[in-house]
């Protein structure tokens, strides 16, 4: 079946989004939800919607910045720490900072940085109009970089990039929707996922052509898209950290204040403020499944030999001949 091209601005009457949605191939997700084939993405309804409307009316300021991932690689992490690099309170450590300073304890970090294609999931209104180009804006998007809006392609805002070994971002996926569609059943089988997620049958799948798109891109345009990998923010947390904030414009002044942001965004510690622990922001997703481990090479603990070498093979294909290891 051919694919529709969605590119166009804004639907007409005789051909509008619902329309050409209906019309894309479409296959039931892990037995949740059906997730529909655009643009060579698995993606559902909603937020193809909400992508056209993005890419259609979005206008970039070359002061924006982008934090760009897919699922389950880090997110909630880098949007907490880009948070405290942004909003940074000078000369604070955490033993005299207040909690009225902390922007981490009043709202999850998703509430402060909205994902542009979910925010019809948000349970609250966000503070920042995604369309009002009237002051810098800073932004989330899982969508890969090829629906990006032009105005963000050409401009001179900045992208983050986070990404994860695919490995043990299954596994991360798998727990998270276990817990979020299925917390009164038994766990999804994970052979069936490790086959869906090899196929690239997952919400923003596939994985690989995901990654690629954004490492690729980083290559070309360093000055414009940064690549973190999320082993490297765990093993050398202070390097990575204080390459983002240079990245962003926003270099950290000394050692203390690189501290300060890794402090507060502990996994730990955001586990247990109250916001994370007892909040919804997602509609039918707690703010506390956002946060689980956050541990490198987890997969281990659940993958089988042939199940590893599955995605080991795939990952040998995409990304190392492009120098690319995860």
């Amino acid at each position: 079946m051919s694919i529709p091209n969605l590119s166009a601005a804004s639907p007409n009457p005789n051909n509008s989004v619902e329309k050409l949605v209906n019309e894309l191939p479409k296959t039931p997700f892990w037995e949740a939800k059906d997730v529909y084939q655009w643009e060579g993405f698995w993606i559902p309804s909603t937020v193809i919607k909400s992508a056209i409307t993005f890419r259609s009316s979005f206008h970039a300021r070359n002061d924006d910045i982008f934090l760009a991932s897919s699922m389950k690689t880090g997110t909630t992490w880098l949007k907490s720490l880009t948070l405290c690099i942004m909003q940074k309170e000078s000369h604070q450590t955490h033993e005299n900072s207040h909690k009225h300073d902390d922007i981490l304890t009043i709202e999850n970090p998703h509430f402060h940085i909205p994902t542009v294609e979910a925010t019809i999931h948000s349970t609250k209104d966000s503070q920042i109009d995604l369309y009002d180009a009237s002051t810098p804006r800073l932004l989330h998007t899982h969508m890969p970089y090829a629906v990006l809006p032009d105005s963000v392609k050409n401009s001179a805002c900045k992208i983050v990039y986070i990404a994860r070994n695919p490995k043990d971002t299954l596994i991360s996926m798998w727990h998270f929707f276990n817990s979020v569609s299925r917390p009164n059943q038994d766990p999804y089988p994970l052979e069936k996922a490790v086959d869906y997620f090899c196929s690239g049958i997952h919400l923003y799948g596939p994985f690989f052509e995901h990654v690629v798109e954004y490492w690729q891109k980083s290559q070309k345009r360093p000055q414009k898209i940064l690549f973190i990998k999320y082993e490297e923010l765990k093993s050398e947390p202070k390097q990575q950290v204080s390459k983002i904030a240079e990245f962003l414009g926003r270099p950290l002044a000394d050692e203390k204040e690189v501290d300060e942001v890794l402090w507060r965004c502990r996994l730990e510690r955001l586990k247990n403020l109250e916001v994370n622990k007892s909040e919804t922001f997602f509609s039918n997703t707690p703010n506390k499944s956002f946060f689980r481990k956050g541990e490198v090479g987890d997969w281990k603990n659940y993958l089988t030999t042939e199940m590893e070498e599955q995605i080991n093979q795939i990952s040998r294909i995409k990304f190392e001949p492009l120098g690319l290891f995860l």
